[in-house]
């Protein structure tokens, strides 16, 4: 074996640019494409978003201007500005800003001085233009480095700060914006701003009733068992209420930044509410009962907020701020009181919870012995042997759960048959991903109760092979991929599977896991070009590129593409439509539509191939097609 020299000569040391481009992550988290929401290219966005809220937060500026074409970002406040001497080392100088100054941004989101920086060395154009008392200052970047430094001049614009930014195409593989996700991103930043508007590519954002608003546009109130609580002070804003889905839901925020993790405050305010419910009925209720399909929004400012990580997802910090008290402590107190005060004075509101509470109840014991014999012939039908096919990085006879990591780097794919999955389990990376196998078509459990998830073989089996049981912070892998042919049964079984998640593990598709694989429909090749077409369009254009007579192959099933040919599809190549909620999606409305048992056959075939063919696997306020 050659050795390994270690002298001086391995040792280096990287400036500030060097070390964002070697270690995106580290700021940035992971990259992608854009086809998830907590891609890279939406962190750039927020953080620059996030020092024009801070402005607003401190009472400077109603007003935030958001355009994006063509990848290219410009954002626009009205704020303070960035005083003019010190514009270029705000956004090129690491732990250079005035968020150290607890005076100036006493409960700001970004207290590092990392987060534009970051942006600009991930960018391959970055601009920063400041505007203060009929002055301006402008400075341009390639990938961190200055391009030119422009001398203060006059201005007769507003004052402000505009930051101009093209993602590095180098670092964000065939990146492109999803405008829903951009949306998302910018409600949650109304909400939690009430008063503040924000423009975006010709949309205005605004909330007048912050967390009110939010659980109102994110849910339907007719499903809702009682009208939204909303309880609120200076540094505590709470909503909440409880409907008839599955699980729970929470948006929580700490000082504007959505929490997507939770951490202390969202642990604080779930004890908070068992505990109160607890004692304000005076009955040892089940804490899971209690939970179960509430729906709640939690936003908190704290003073020196401690993140997880650099993406800021999961608070860690234990204390209001060096000289307050401990957020457990803060929220438990204000829950207790205002929450308690708030079911005295409401009769209807208080009769409404505890009848949901004991029909959660009541719901868990019925389903307590099916599930145990579910669970039974899950282990019986040698899961792993038979309907899944595991990657590596999950060993069947190990633990049921491995690091963060190494789960954000998991697939598994959903599939009809077993000529399809026998084609994907050949051409798969069998490191990091996984394949299950469905047998004929899924049921339609629209309407049914979570009873028919362990009754029915197929359901439990493939809840199972996920680990969703329980709770979401157990889903072995990362991106839920459907599988299905691109002809009306294979649409059928994709609806099928949406309805299923959609019924009873809602938080799965909010959470970004779901997706659907895009095939190819048609292979057209000559004697010296093949081409993979994925619609008729792009057929039509790989015709015009070939100079012989083309051979022209339309799949019809997966089943029909070789494993070497699928290799291609699901590897860096791979084609994925992320399943998106909006934020005003109506599930109850969209699966009685499309699932519901009043419509006929026809309905169904035609809502299958057309209107979620048509709007891609977005799911909007109203998808559904007129009569």
């Amino acid at each position: 074996m050659s050795q390994v020299t270690y002298t001086e000569d391995n040792i280096r040391s990287l400036d500030w640019r060097e070390h964002i481009r070697m270690r995106p992550g580290m700021y940035i988290g992971k990259l992608g494409d854009g086809s998830s929401a907590d891609d890279g290219i939406y962190v750039l966005l927020k953080e620059v978003i996030d020092n024009s809220i801070d402005e607003f937060v401190m009472g400077y500026g109603k007003q935030i201007d958001i355009d994006i074409q063509e990848g290219r970002v410009t954002v626009r406040d009205y704020g303070r500005g960035i005083p003019l001497g010190k514009v270029v080392d705000c956004v090129s100088k690491i732990n250079t800003g005035g968020k150290y100054d607890s005076k100036a941004f006493k409960k700001s989101v970004g207290l590092n001085g990392v987060g534009t920086k970051a942006v600009n060395a991930l960018s391959d154009y970055f601009k920063v233009q400041a505007i203060r008392e009929g002055k301006t200052k402008i400075a341009e970047f390639n990938q961190g480095e200055i391009l030119k430094d422009h001398k203060i001049g006059n201005s007769g614009e507003a004052t402000g700060t505009i930051i101009e930014f093209q993602p590095d195409a180098s670092v964000f593989k065939k990146f492109r914006y999803r405008h829903e996700y951009v949306e998302n991103q910018l409600w949650n930043y109304a909400f939690l701003n009430a008063g503040l508007k924000l423009y975006y590519n010709g949309s205005v954002f605004f909330s007048k009733d912050g967390l009110l608003d939010l659980l109102s546009r994110k849910t339907s109130q007719e499903s809702l068992r009682y009208p939204i609580i909303h309880l609120k002070d200076a540094d505590l804003e709470i909503a909440m209420s409880h409907g008839n889905h599955y699980g729970e839901f929470y948006y929580s925020f700490v000082n504007g930044q959505n929490t997507t993790q939770g951490g202390t405050h969202l642990n604080a305010f779930k004890e908070a509410v068992v505990e109160t419910i607890q004692k304000h009925f005076k009955k040892t209720y089940d804490r899971r009962d209690i939970l179960s399909s509430i729906v709640a929004a939690i936003s908190i400012r704290v003073e020196e907020p401690v993140f997880e990580s650099q993406t800021k997802t999961k608070l860690g910090s234990s204390d209001m701020g060096p000289q307050g008290p401990s957020i457990r402590t803060f929220i438990g107190n204000f829950v207790k009181e205002q929450l308690d005060n708030f079911l005295h004075r409401h009769a209807e509101v208080r009769e409404a919870l505890e009848k949901r509470i004991i029909q959660s109840q009541r719901e868990r014991e019925e389903i307590a012995d099916i599930k145990k014999l579910a669970n039974q012939r899950a282990k019986k039908a040698n899961l792993h042997n038979k309907k899944l096919r595991d990657c590596r990085l999950h060993f069947s006879d190990g633990p049921r759960t491995t690091s963060e990591d190494l789960r954000l780097a998991t697939t598994i794919f959903i599939t009809e048959g077993d000529s399809a999955s026998g084609s994907i389990t050949k051409a798969r990376d069998v490191q990091t991903q996984a394949v299950f196998s469905l047998r004929g078509k899924p049921l339609n459990c629209y309407g049914l109760t979570k009873k028919v998830v362990y009754e029915n073989e197929e359901f439990n089996l493939l809840q199972h092979a996920l680990d969703i049981e329980d709770m979401l912070e157990s889903l072995r892998y990362n991106r839920v991929v459907i599988a299905t042919d691109a002809d009306v049964d294979g649409m059928h079984i994709r609806l099928l599977l949406l309805t299923f998640f959609l019924q009873f593990f809602p938080d799965l598709v909010r959470n970004g896991h779901l997706y659907i694989l895009d095939t190819p429909l048609f292979r057209v090749r000559d004697k010296q070009k093949t081409f993979y077409c994925y619609s008729e369009e792009e057929k039509q254009q790989a015709i015009k590129q070939l100079r012989g007579k083309p051979e022209i192959t339309r799949f019809k099933g997966l089943g029909e593409i070789s494993p070497d040919e699928f290799k291609d599809f699901i590897a860096e190549n791979i084609r994925l439509e992320p399943v998106v909620m909006n934020e005003e999606t109506n599930i109850d409305d969209i699966l009685e539509y499309y699932m519901g048992k009043i419509r006929p056959p026809a309905r169904i075939l035609l809502s299958t191939t057309c209107a979620w063919k048509k709007m891609k696997c977005s799911i909007t306020k109203n998808p559904l097609p007129s009569k």
